[in-house]
């Protein structure tokens, strides 16, 4: 089956990231382009973590970045959330792009929220005067769909407002979510991306998983990407970047049943939308850390044999990024693919793997 139809569906045509590599877009592109790993030391008087190293968004902070306005009580989850949809949604010239009205709805996937609000708030309940003296204006980053709620606020975003949370796969259940909304008609145009940050309880959280030893340099970030319909992004200038095949999920129960799973996922997906192993040109993998490193390598070469699709690398470079993984796997093929002719009309595939049990692939042809 030809997967360049005439008709084409829902179509990725924009996207946005802050990364470890800086705050455009064009700064992860040429990360990725160079092959440069983001990952730098700690201080340990500024960091009180078990980790040496991380790869943190270079000089970010909320005042900077967002101006003070608003941000007095804001995380940095939220910060770094409410900053890529802006990136996304203003032109070179600082005004909003065409064709995404206050009805645009977002989807954001995230992991917890934000870990350090959590523990932050939790803690001034039990240590200061009286256990209700608490800053009530940091309560709201307590709460899971924070970032996105902040995010919709921040950009006049005011169609439907939803937070996706599933550890490394929420980039892919974002989109998925978001498919669905275009679907069944609650939104013509929707935002999906997911947000993580690097944060002293998150690190403790994820040494503390990884048993006392570190399995992978965290990262942080946020990826942000525009879906709408092929006619939409026409009318409004933008040719379409990908247009999005499908997606399939799965559960494993057992440790070691990873790779099964994940080969059925891909099969499954390549047999419904009509694609050949073959014909997947690029793999964008989350390069779980510790033993789960292996598990897309093993379901690749089951799938596709030892001449597999071309790897487009991400993790290695800015860090375990948790549930702002997949986002960022779907950013870094569109960036790999940006302004090459030859790969036109190809099919990448991304995959991941997260330890709670959830198994996601997604196909993309790209334009």
């Amino acid at each position: 089956m030809d997967t360049s139809t005439a008709v084409r569906g829902p179509l990725i045509s924009a996207w946005s990231v802050v990364s470890p590599f800086g705050l455009h877009a064009s700064d992860f592109t040429a990360g990725l382009g160079a092959g440069r790993a983001a990952a730098e030391s700690l201080d340990g008087d500024d960091w009180r973590v078990p980790v040496d190293s991380a790869c943190l968004v270079p000089g970010f902070s909320n005042r900077e970045v967002l101006g003070r306005k608003g941000t007095r009580s804001m995380d940095r989850v939220t910060g770094l959330a409410v900053a890529a949809v802006g990136r996304l949604l203003q032109d070179g010239e600082g005004e909003r792009i065409p064709g995404v009205a206050d009805d645009a709805a977002l989807v954001l996937g995230t992991n917890t929220g934000s870990a350090q609000s959590i523990m932050d708030f939790t803690r001034d309940s039990l240590v200061q005067e009286k256990p209700f003296f608490v800053d009530p204006m940091r309560f709201p980053n307590t709460v899971m769909n924070c970032a996105a709620g902040q995010s919709a606020i921040w950009h006049q975003l005011k169609g439907p407002n939803t937070t996706i949370a599933g550890g490394r796969a929420s980039g892919l259940l974002a989109l998925n979510y978001a498919l669905r909304l275009k679907k069944s008609g609650h939104a013509d145009t929707v935002l999906f991306g997911a947000v993580e940050e690097f944060s002293a309880a998150r690190a403790w959280l994820e040494w503390h998983t990884w048993g006392g030893r570190e399995e992978a340099v965290l990262g942080e970030g946020a990826a942000v990407l525009l879906l709408e319909s092929e006619e939409d992004s026409a009318a409004h200038g933008r040719g379409g970047l990908a247009e999005v095949l499908g997606l399939e999920f799965g559960v494993y129960h057992e440790p070691g049943s990873e790779p099964a799973v994940l080969v059925d996922c891909v099969r499954r997906l390549l047999e419904r939308v009509g694609v050949q192993p073959g014909q997947v040109r690029f793999h964008a993998d989350s390069h779980a850390g510790g033993e789960r490193a292996a598990t897309e390598r093993v379901a690749l070469a089951a799938v596709f044999g030892t001449d597999g699709p071309e790897r487009v690398p991400c993790a290695e470079l800015i860090g375990d990024t948790n549930a702002a993984a997949a986002a960022f796997q779907i950013a870094a093929v569109l960036a790999v693919a940006e302004g090459r002719e030859d790969v036109r009309d190809q099919v990448a595939l991304i995959t991941s793997v997260d330890r709670d049990g959830v198994v996601g692939c997604a196909l993309l042809r790209l334009c």
